[in-house]
């Protein structure tokens, strides 16, 4: 049977907060688990409106911070599906802080979460294809399976031998690595 499927634009979320004293550390910038918090509020969101079902987060990947955002600065984060599977949604999240009075917004964060649609009583249940249509949707979608499969080799619950694209990846590198060394020679 052929799940439904659904236009990745659909789950995009745009969420916006301004940063209060109450947000911040010592050195007045936004902590930064209160910007995973954020950051898995908005994600959750996106992956329940892909799904339209209860969802849990199973992972998050490699959340950079590439500089602080100060106290009275406005964050938006953006977050869409990117890929489904059976019953997961990677969500890719990108975070803008903006300092309105200078008239500045820069890119702060960014980030992958896995979710997981369960039913009522907490179990796994199948969700939508994702359906990519921009050249950007499209990159994102070819690299989710890369990223899975990468998650489930670090996570222990997929053999390196097992994951097939990670392994063509490598093998491409190493094909250009031996193609740059014959040429050099």
């Amino acid at each position: 049977m052929l799940r439904k499927q659904k236009p990745v634009k659909d789950s995009f979320v745009r969420m916006t907060e301004l940063v209060l004293p109450n947000d911040t550390n010592t050195l007045n910038n936004l902590m930064g688990g209160r910007m995973m918090h954020l950051m898995d509020v908005a994600a959750a969101i996106s992956a329940q409106r892909h799904s339209n079902r209860i969802v849990v987060t199973a992972s998050v990947d490699n959340v950079s911070f590439r500089q602080g955002i100060k106290l009275g600065s406005v964050v938006t984060l953006e977050a869409q599906v990117t890929r489904s599977f059976s019953s997961s949604m990677e969500v890719h999240i990108d975070v803008w802080a903006e300092d309105i009075p200078n008239g500045t917004k820069v890119k702060s964060n960014e980030a992958f979460f896995t979710f997981v649609a369960v039913d009522q009583s907490g179990r796994p249940i199948d969700v939508p294809d994702a359906i990519a249509e921009t050249p950007e949707e499209v990159a994102l979608y070819d690299g989710a399976l890369r990223r899975r499969q990468l998650r489930l080799v670090l996570g222990g619950r997929m053999a390196p031998q097992d994951a097939t694209e990670l392994k063509a990846l490598f093998d491409l590198v190493a094909q250009a690595a031996e193609e740059d060394s014959s040429g050099s020679a």
